[in-house]
């Protein structure tokens, strides 16, 4: 496997590739997402932050519905606009920042059912 930094209009990525004889052995990845997706034990999906930086927009509501790849939440870093995604279908469970609030890599953004 091989790590790599690719900007895609202004939006810094990190990706992994893998070889072509790991990736036939292994089942698919899901697509990239801007936030990483850590299961919780009641059956939901926590976003957490990709990047240390400030929430600038909040787009995602409490009990709206959203499908893998909406925005969620809007974070500035470095001068950037970075969007959170959805990394699955579901219903907002929980939105655990509010507008100007400073989050550190991994802190919980938001809560998906």
């Amino acid at each position: 496997m091989s790590n790599y930094k690719i900007t895609v209009n202004g939006i810094t990525y990190d990706v992994t590739v893998e070889d072509a004889a790991t990736a036939a052995a292994a089942p698919a990845a899901p697509a990239a997402t801007a936030a990483p997706a850590a299961p919780v034990s009641a059956g939901g999906v926590e976003v957490t932050a990709p990047v240390i930086g400030k929430i600038w927009k909040i787009i995602a509501a409490p009990g709206s519905r959203v499908s893998a790849g909406d925005d969620l939440v809007v974070l500035e870093s470095m001068k950037m606009e970075i969007p959170v995604v959805a990394p699955q279908d579901g219903v907002i469970a929980s939105v655990n920042v509010k507008e100007g609030d400073s989050v550190e890599v991994g802190d919980l953004i938001v809560t998906l059912s």
